[in-house]
Order: C-alpha cells, then sequence, then structure tokens
C-alpha cells in the first residue's frame, strides 16, 4: 500500500511540475491542482496508513491519527481558493493581455510553438 500512494504521489508531481512550466495558463491552473492533489496525498501518509484503526484512542491497539486528516482537510480547502483565484486571475490576464500565455507575450508563428 505505502509503494502505490509513494508512486501516485511522484506521478502526480511530476505531471504539475511539467504541467506547471508550460507556456499557457490553463495548463499551469491544471498543474497547480495536481501538485495541491500530491501534497494532500503525502500529508495523509505521513499518518501512516492503517487500515481498521479506531477513531478514538482509548489505550488498546492501533488507532487513526486525527490531525494528518486534518491538515488534509485545510489543504483541500484552500485548494480549492487557490485554484478559483488563479482562475480568476487567468482570466483577467487574458482580457488585459490579449493572450492566455504565462509571459504575457505573443509568440511569433515561426518561434517553437508547442
Amino acid at each position: 500500500m505505502e509503494s502505490l500512494y509513494a508512486i501516485t504521489t511522484g506521478v502526480l508531481t511530476a505531471c504539475g511540475l511539467y504541467l506547471i512550466l508550460r507556456s499557457r495558463t490553463f495548463p499551469v491552473v491544471v498543474g497547480l491542482t495536481l501538485l495541491s492533489y500530491a501534497v494532500n496525498l503525502f500529508l495523509f501518509s505521513m499518518g501512516g496508513l492503517t487500515t481498521d484503526g479506531a477513531a478514538l484512542v482509548d489505550g488498546a491497539g492501533d488507532y487513526a491519527d486525527p490531525l494528518p486528516q486534518a491538515l488534509v482537510l485545510t489543504a483541500i480547502v484552500i485548494g480549492f481558493a487557490m485554484t478559483a483565484f488563479v482562475v480568476i486571475l487567468a482570466m483577467r490576464a487574458r482580457s488585459e493581455a490579449g493572450n492566455d500565455h504565462v509571459d504575457g507575450r505573443k509568440h511569433e508563428a515561426g518561434e517553437g510553438r508547442r
């Protein structure tokens, strides 16, 4: 189970970083969202992946650590707010600059457009 979490977190991080480095705004927003999901998985896995853990500590047996769950819940809310802010910022930049490139410049037709 831990290896699946590690691989998934690594793939989400790699895809998020790749998309953040793109020149258009929409892939940057998707990349930030994927990076946020990767951080959420990382925070959740830091609490230890236990199955059938008790929610309340009664002194015996394994229990589920509530701190990573609270951190992930907070990170989800902050990630949603950040995504909404970046989408509005990208829409505003597109209306101001007339294009959706991150640097605000129009690329010529002969330049390496991907």
